[in-house]
C-alpha cells in the first residue's frame, strides 16, 4: 500500500512511538534543520512507526535489529504512491531517518541500546540526470508560454530564471524582490537547501521577462496583504510547488522534444551547457549551492558532447588518417565492414612482417 502521510497528534503516552518522535522533530527545530528536512525526517518515522504498529510493534524496546533488518527489506519492495518501487535513494532516506532517531534516543538516555548501530544502508546510486536539454529544444520549451496572458507571462519568467541561473524550484519560488539585483545582473538565494545563503549571476534576458512580469503582471494580482516574493498566484499567494513542476513539465511535453523533465532538466541543461562551453566545475559548484565538488562531479558525466568533440580532435586512431593510408593503392571503403576488413587485412599484413 503507498504511504499516505497522516496528521499525529500530541500523543498521551510520553512514552509511545509517537511520542518518541515528536521528541526528535522538536529536537530537529532547536537544532536550526531545515523546515522541509524536519518535515521529510518526521514523515519517515511516521512511515516506519505505523509499519510497526500493523505488526504489533507498539513500544520502542520491541524494536530489535532483526525487526529494522524486516523493515529494511519491506522498503526494498515497498511501492510509491506512483505506482513504482522506492528508489535506493529513498531506501536509504527512510532508513537514515530511523537510525538517527535511535542515535538521538540514546544520547538521551530514553533507551538502553541502540538496535540502529550496526545497521547497513543500501549502496548509494551514482544515476545521471536522464535528460539534458540542447540549446534549441531549451529556447522550444521556453517559447511555449501564452505571454499573452498574465499566468504564461509569469511562467516565461520563471523558465527564463531556471535556465539561467540553474537555481531550485523552491529558490524560485522563495525570491523577493530585494533578491534581485538588475544593476548587478545578480539574484539573492536566501536560506537555500542547508538554510545556506549565496548570489547567483543571472542573464539580461530573464531581467527583462522577471522586470515585465513585475511591471505588467504582478500588480494586478498583489494585494496588500501579498508576501514580497517575485511571483504570485492569481489570488497573490506564493506559488505553490506542486503548481509551478506541473506547469514545467506540461511545457516540455508541449515542446513535442521527446524529452520528460520539470524544474529539475534546466538545472541539468545549465550545468551541462555550462561545462561544454568551458565553464570551470569550481564556478558551477559555487552556482548550484553544492558544499561538495563530488556532488558537482556528476554533470562532467553528462558533457559527455565536448569530449566527443576533444576525443575526435585529438585521438590519433583517426578514421581521416586510416582511409588515407589506403588510397594511393585501393578505392576508399565505403562501409563500416568494408573498412574492418581493411583493418584487419592491414594487421594481418603487418604480422607476417614482423614474423
Amino acid at each position: 500500500m503507498p504511504y499516505v502521510e497522516r496528521q499525529v497528534e500530541k500523543p498521551s503516552d510520553p512514552r509511545s512511538l509517537e511520542a518518541y518522535a515528536l521528541a526528535y522533530k522538536e529536537h530537529l527545530k532547536a537544532k536550526d534543520y531545515a523546515t522541509q528536512s524536519v518535515q521529510y525526517k518526521y514523515a519517515s518515522l511516521i512511515w516506519f512507526i505505523d509499519w510497526c504498529h500493523e505488526r504489533g510493534i507498539e513500544c520502542i524496546e520491541q524494536i530489535t535489529r532483526p525487526i529494522l533488518q524486516r523493515y529494511q527489506r519491506y522498503l526494498y519492495y515497498a511501492i510509491s504512491r506512483s505506482g513504482k518501487a522506492l528508489s535506493t535513494a529513498s531506501q536509504r532516506n527512510r532508513l537514515t531517518a530511523v537510525r538517527t532517531w535511535f542515535k538521538f534516543l540514546m544520547r538521551e538516555n530514553l533507551i538502553l541500546y541502540n538496535p540502529a548501530s550496526e545497521l547497513e544502508l543500501p549502496k548509494p546510486e551514482k544515476r545521471l540526470p536522464k535528460h539534458t536539454l540542447t540549446p534549441e529544444e531549451a529556447e522550444l520549451v521556453l517559447s511555449q508560454p501564452d505571454i499573452e496572458t498574465d499566468a504564461g507571462l509569469r511562467d516565461r519568467a520563471i523558465l527564463e530564471v531556471l535556465y539561467s541561473t540553474g537555481i531550485r524550484r523552491q529558490e524560485v519560488i522563495n525570491l523577493t524582490k530585494q533578491d534581485v539585483n538588475s544593476g548587478a545582473g545578480i539574484i539573492a538565494v536566501r536560506q537555500g537547501k542547508g538554510k545556506k545563503d549565496r548570489f547567483v549571476p543571472v542573464g539580461e534576458r530573464a531581467l527583462v521577462w522577471v522586470e515585465k512580469y513585475l511591471d505588467d503582471v504582478r500588480p494586478q494580482h498583489a494585494l496588500p496583504s501579498s508576501p514580497d516574493n517575485v511571483f504570485l498566484d492569481e489570488t497573490g499567494k506564493v506559488l505553490n510547488l506542486h503548481k509551478v513542476s506541473r506547469a514545467v513539465k506540461k511545457y516540455v511535453k508541449q515542446a513535442n522534444i521527446d524529452k520528460m523533465g520539470s524544474c529539475h532538466l534546466f538545472r541539468h541543461t545549465m550545468v551541462t551547457l555550462m561545462l561544454e562551453n568551458g565553464a570551470d566545475i569550481r564556478f558551477i559548484q559555487q552556482m548550484l549551492g553544492h558544499s561538495q565538488l563530488s556532488t558537482t562531479e556528476i554533470y562532467t558525466h553528462v558533457a559527455i558532447h565536448k569530449l566527443k568533440e576533444i576525443h575526435t580532435a585529438t585521438h590519433p586512431a583517426k578514421l581521416k588518417e586510416v582511409t588515407e593510408s589506403h588510397q594511393s593503392t585501393q578505392k576508399m571503403p565505403a562501409t563500416k565492414d568494408e573498412l574492418l576488413s581493411a583493418l584487419a587485412a592491414e594487421a594481418e599484413e603487418e604480422n607476417e612482417t614482423s614474423a
